[in-house]
C-alpha cells in the first residue's frame, strides 16, 4: 500500500475528472468540512475536476491537533497544492471558498500567484473583504454559547450538535476554525491578478452587502458582486444558479486556454 501523499490528505476528488479542462479548488466553513462539496463535485463532474479541502482535526483527519491560523492553514495548503508528488496546479485552477473559506481562498491565491501561478478567479462567498475587520470574540465563549452561534447561522445540522458524542469530536474544530477566522488581520500587499466575484446573502449577520463589496479593492482583475436572498448559508438555497456562475466561468477560461494553445 503507498503511503498518502501531503496533496491527499489536504484534498478530496470524491469524482475524479481527469480529463477535465479546468479544476475548482473548494474551500470549507468555520467547522465544515470537505464533504460539504460532495453534491458540488457530483454537479460538476467530469466537465470540472473539483478538488475540496480537509482542514486538520475533522472526519478522517480528527486525530491531527486543528490549525487555527489563516496564514498557517493557507502555507500548508498551498505546499499541498504546489507538492511535486501529485500535481494539481498543472490547469486552470479556480478558488471557491466559503466564509473562513473565503478568506483562506484569499491567502491562498496570494501565494500562489507569488509563486506564478494565477488562479482563473476566486469566487468570495459569505464573507467580508480582508481589510473589513469585525471585533469578534465567539471563539472565546463556552460550549453553550459557540453553539447557539453556530446554530443561529444554520451551518451545522442542529440534530447533529444535539449529540453528545458528535459534539465531544466537532467542537474542537469549530472552535479552532472561529479563532482563525476571528483573529485574522489582513496585512496589506499588491492586489490579486485573478478576478473576484463575491457572493453574499442580503440578510447575514456576519456580512454587509457593502463589506462583501469592498472584496474589489483586492485585485486589479475583474470584480462581480452577486447578492441572494438569505443569511449567512444562502448558498444551501442558491445551489443551482451559484454552479451555473461557476461553470460558465471556468468554461470560458478555459476555452480561452485551448484556443491559446493552438495559436
Amino acid at each position: 500500500m503507498s503511503a498518502m501523499t501531503d496533496t491527499d490528505l489536504w484534498l478530496r476528488r470524491f469524482h475524479p475528472a481527469e480529463e477535465a479542462g479546468g479544476r475548482l479548488l473548494c474551500l470549507p466553513h468555520a467547522g465544515g468540512s470537505a464533504s460539504y462539496f460532495f453534491a458540488v463535485s457530483r454537479a460538476l463532474s467530469p466537465e470540472v475536476d473539483v478538488l475540496a479541502v480537509q482542514y486538520p482535526g475533522r472526519q478522517d483527519r480528527r486525530r491531527e491537533p486543528c490549525v487555527d491560523s489563516v496564514p498557517e492553514l493557507a502555507d500548508r495548503l498551498v505546499a499541498a497544492i504546489l507538492g511535486a508528488d501529485t500535481p494539481v496546479a498543472d490547469r486552470p485552477i479556480t478558488i471557491f471558498g466559503h466564509s473562513l473559506g473565503a478568506t483562506l481562498g484569499f491567502e491562498v491565491a496570494r501565494r500562489l500567484e507569488a509563486e506564478g501561478v494565477t488562479p482563473t478567479a476566486l469566487f468570495a462567498s459569505g464573507r467580508r473583504a480582508p481589510h473589513r475587520h469585525r471585533v469578534e470574540r465567539t471563539h472565546l465563549l463556552d460550549d453553550a454559547g459557540l453553539l447557539a452561534d453556530v446554530r443561529a447561522l444554520a451551518g451545522t445540522d442542529s440534530a447533529l450538535l444535539a449529540d453528545d458524542d458528535v459534539l465531544a469530536m466537532v467542537l474542537p474544530a469549530i472552535r479552532g476554525d472561529y479563532r482563525a477566522a476571528e483573529c485574522y488581520e489582513y496585512r496589506p500587499g499588491p492586489p490579486l491578478r485573478c478576478p473576484i466575484h463575491a457572493l453574499v446573502g442580503d440578510r447575514d449577520p456576519k456580512v454587509t452587502v457593502a463589506e462583501a463589496a469592498a472584496w474589489r479593492e483586492h485585485t486589479d482583475g475583474e470584480f462581480e458582486l452577486g447578492v441572494y436572498p438569505g443569511g449567512h448559508f444562502f448558498l444551501d438555497n442558491h445551489v443551482p444558479d451559484i454552479l451555473r456562475r461557476i461553470r460558465t466561468h471556468i468554461r470560458m477560461r478555459t476555452n480561452a486556454a485551448a484556443c491559446t494553445e493552438r495559436k
